[in-house]
């Protein structure tokens, strides 16, 4: 069991793939200096522009269930076969430890994990497309995914959506100027800073 600082908080964002969460937690570590991000451990394939250790520690199927049986994550995911999303403990730790509120972009199922261990010091949001359609077309006009892969996310999507009101919060980002005003003022709230 992690054992943070007694005066960090945790902030869980998570969504559908495509629906802006991605943007938002972005504009708010930028927002607040207090807010430290948790990159998560994935063996899903490195994109072109993605850093080993600032976007995604990069680890092998092999690599991520070794870690998987040492118990070195919080939280972890085998979201497609053999493509595998956590949380290091370490990272966590390492945050904690630095005074940091940690901010967290997982899926579903490990937010949800998350939001249990850390109880009342994490706040989980969900951050929601305005529709379906709408999610395909932000997935489309990203244009990283071939049409199989936006197909399995557009699914995946609906499912996801359904897990929305277990969350604390719920922020739908249908203009994107108005979501990251309210994200602002749901953090500030949560982590108590003007």
């Amino acid at each position: 069991m992690t054992t943070p600082n007694a005066h960090g908080k945790v902030l869980i964002f998570s969504s559908p793939s495509g629906a802006g969460k991605t943007t938002i937690v972005h504009h708010l570590l930028k927002t607040f200096p207090s807010l430290a991000f948790s990159v998560s451990a994935t063996t899903r394939p490195r994109r072109p522009h993605e850093v080993d250790g600032k976007d995604y520690y990069f680890l092998t199927p092999e690599e991520f269930r070794k870690k998987i049986e040492e118990g070195a994550f919080v939280e972890w995911e085998e979201v497609y076969k053999d493509t595998y999303y956590g949380t290091l403990r370490s990272e966590v730790d390492r945050l904690l430890g630095q005074g940091k509120h940690v901010v967290f972009d997982v899926d579903v199922k490990g937010a949800l994990n998350i939001k249990k261990q850390f109880g009342d010091r994490a706040l989980s949001i969900f951050v929601m497309p305005p529709s379906i359609e709408e999610l395909e077309k932000r997935l489309r006009h990203r244009s990283t995914d071939p049409e199989e892969s936006i197909r399995e996310r557009v699914a995946k999507a609906r499912i996801e959506m359904g897990y929305a009101d277990k969350f604390d919060v719920i922020l739908v980002n249908d203009q994107l100027d108005k979501a990251l005003k309210e994200a602002e003022e749901i953090v500030r709230k949560f982590i108590g800073e003007r």
